[in-house]
C-alpha cells in the first residue's frame, strides 16, 4: 500500500466516507498503520507490554476506523482502554492521568476538514508525534511491520471523566472557590463536533448557566456550520448566540477540541490576535519578561501589546507544531517561553505539557474571568488597548505548473531581492518564512509564503489605514504578473486594478 500520501503534517488523514471520492482511509490501511504504530512505540519507550487509549471525534466514519484501530491493537497484544466520544487533547492526557497511565494514544479525527475526511493523531507521554514520526510509522507500515500476540485486554468506562475533572480541579484551584462561576451566563458552540461535554461536565459543576448553549449534539455530517474558530461564519454563529442568550460569555470549538476561541457579552469576537493577547496579558503576569512564541501572520499591533507588557513577542514559522517545537526550543536554551500560540487557535501553554488544547485555554481564561469580575471588570478589558488594523486579507494564489515547489521558491526568493532594492519597504527582521515587509506608504505589511500542503503561495495582508490592503497587493501584482506560472486573479481583485 502507498501509505506515505496520507502523511499531513504531523497527522495521518484521508478520505474516509462518501461515494464520489476514492477511499483513502481504508480498513485496511488503518490496521497497516496502528500497528506500526505499535512497534514503534515499543521500541521508542523501551516496553514491550504496552497500554493504549483510543478515542474518536463525532466524525461519521468514526466508528469503522475505530473498529480497525482497535482490532489491530488487540492482534498487537496491547491493553486498551476504550474512551469513546472524546477530545484530542483528552487523549493524550490519558498518558499523564494516575488512573491510565497510558504509554500511547490514538485519536481518530481529522480536526476541522470536511465530514468525508477523517484520520489518525498519535500521542506518547512526551506529547504529539512530529512529522518525522509519522513518516517512520508510515515506512514502517508500508513494509508491513507489525506485532502478533493474543493476549490482549481492553476496558470500557468514563475516562473523559478523568479530564474534566482536571479542568474543574484547575479552576477551583486558581480561584478559591468551588462554584466560582455561579451568577454567570455561558454558551457553547461545538459546531456538532466533541466539544459538547465542556458545558455539562465543565461549566456546570462550577456554577455556570449554559442555557443558551448550541450544537452540542454529535453530528459528524456538521449539519449547522463547519466547527472551526477561524470560519467567519462559525464565529458569526456564536456571536449570535451570545447576544441572544444575554451571556456572559461564548465558547466556542473545532471538532476535537484542540483549538478554541470566545466571545465577549457585547458579540465582540476574540479569536486570533485578540485571543494570543488575551492569553499573553495572562502568562506576562505570571512570567514576567516571558517570550511569547506566535506563528507567522500574526499583527504588528500584537507585538506591541506584548512589548507594553514587558514581554518579548518572538514570530515563527505557521503551523502550530512549528511554533510549539520553537518555545520548547527556547526554553532548552534557558529562555522563558510559557506560551505558544498559533492565530488558528492553538495555544499551548509550558505548563500544561506544551499540549495544544482548547478547553485547557478557555479553563484558563474562565479563572482569570472570575478575578477580573470581583474588581468589576472583564476579559475584553485586558485588550482594550490592542491596536486592531482597519484591514486585513488573506489570499491564496495558485500555481500553474507542476513543479510549484522550486517555482515557489524562485518567486519567494526574488521578491526578497525586489523588496531589499526599494526604499519605500522595509524587509522584516524576526520573519522565519517567506517574505514578510512593512510598506510605511501603505500602513502596513505582507507576508508571502509557501502554503504547507498545498500549491499555493498564501499572502497575508494588514493595513492600519482604509485602502491601504489594495496599495499593498498593487506593489505585489506589479511584480508577480509578470510571471506566468501563478494565477494572480484574486490578488488583481484585491488590488482594484
Amino acid at each position: 500500500m502507498e501509505l506515505k500520501k496520507l502523511k499531513s503534517g504531523t497527522d495521518v488523514r484521508g478520505v474516509a466516507s462518501g461515494t464520489e471520492e476514492e477511499i483513502q482511509l481504508t480498513d485496511e490501511a488503518v490496521r497497516a498503520i496502528v500497528g506500526a504504530y505499535v512497534v514503534w512505540l515499543a521500541d521508542k519507550s523501551a516496553k514491550p507490554d504496552l497500554k493504549i487509549a483510543v478515542g474518536h471525534d463525532s466524525r461519521i466514519s468514526a466508528e469503522h476506523i475505530t473498529a480497525a484501530v482497535v482490532e489491530a491493537l488487540k492482534s498487537a497484544g496491547v491493553q486498551i482502554y476504550m474512551c469513546g466520544l472524546a477530545s484530542t487533547p483528552a487523549m493524550f492526557m490519558m498518558t499523564r492521568f494516575e488512573d491510565t497511565n497510558a504509554d500511547g494514544s490514538v485519536m481518530v479525527t481529522a480536526s476541522h476538514m470536511p465530514s468525508r475526511m477523517n484520520g489518525l493523531k498519535f500521542f506518547t507521554k512526551a506529547g504529539g508525534l512530529s512529522g518525522a514520526d509519522i513518516s517512520e510509522i508510515l515506512s514502517l507500515a508500508e513494509e508491513g511491520k507489525c506485532r502478533k500476540s493474543t493476549s490482549s485486554r481492553s476496558y470500557t468506562r468514563d475516562f473523559m471523566q478523568l479530564y474534566c475533572n482536571h479542568l474543574i480541579d484547575f479552576v477551583r484551584r486558581g480561584t478559591g472557590s468551588d462554584w466560582p462561576l455561579t451568577g454567570l451566563r455561558i454558551v457553547v458552540d461545538a459546531g456538532n463536533g466533541a466539544g459538547g461535554f465542556y458545558a455539562e461536565r465543565v461549566l456546570k459543576p462550577l456554577g455556570a448557566s449554559t442555557t443558551g448553549s448550541q450544537f452540542l449534539e454529535p453530528d459528524g455530517r456538521f449539519p449547522n456550520h463547519i466547527p472551526n474558530p477561524e470560519d467567519k461564519e462559525a464565529m458569526k454563529s456564536i456571536s449570535r448566540c451570545v447576544q441572544e442568550a444575554n451571556a456572559d460569555l461564548g465558547i466556542i470549538f473545532d471538532t476535537d477540541v484542540d483549538r478554541a476561541a470566545v466571545v465577549s457579552a457585547d458579540g465582540t469576537e476574540i479569536n486570533r490576535n485578540r485571543l494570543i493577547a488575551l492569553a499573553s496579558d495572562i502568562v506576562l503576569g505570571e512570567n514576567p519578561g516571558a517570550c511569547i512564541v506566535t506563528d507567522s501572520v500574526t499583527s504588528d499591533g500584537l507585538s506591541r501589546y506584548i512589548t507594553r507588557r514587558g514581554g518579548v513577542h518572538h514570530r515563527f514559522k505557521r503551523g502550530y507544531r512549528n511554533v510549539i517545537d520553537e518555545a520548547m526550543r527556547l526554553n532548552r536554551e534557558g529562555k522563558n517561553a510559557p506560551l505558544a500560540m498559533e492565530t488558528s487557535g492553538h495555544a499551548a501553554f509550558r505548563e500544561n505539557y506544551f499540549l495544544d488544547d482548547g478547553a485547557y485555554l478557555v479553563t484558563r481564561l474562565l479563572v482569570r474571568m472570575s478575578q477580573l469580575r470581583k474588581m468589576g471588570l472583564d476579559l475584553k478589558s485586558l485588550i482594550a488597548d490592542l491596536e486592531v488594523p482597519k484591514e486585513e486579507r488573506e489570499i491564496r494564489i495558485k500555481f500553474l505548473v507542476s513543479d510549484w515547489a522550486e517555482y515557489g521558491q524562485m518567486l519567494i526568493g526574488k521578491l526578497t531581492e525586489l523588496c531589499t532594492d526599494q526604499e519605500t519597504v522595509r524587509l522584516a527582521t524576526d520573519n522565519y518564512e517567506g517574505v514578510r515587509a512593512n510598506l510605511d506608504y501603505a500602513g502596513g505589511w505582507f507576508l508571502a509564503r509557501m502554503s504547507v500542503h498545498d500549491p499555493v503561495m498564501v499572502v497575508n495582508i494588514e493595513s492600519d489605514r482604509f485602502g491601504g490592503t489594495a496599495r499593498i497587493a498593487r506593489f505585489l501584482y506589479a511584480f508577480l504578473s509578470s510571471f506566468s506560472g501563478v494565477d494572480v486573479t484574486e490578488l488583481k481583485i484585491v488590488a482594484d486594478i
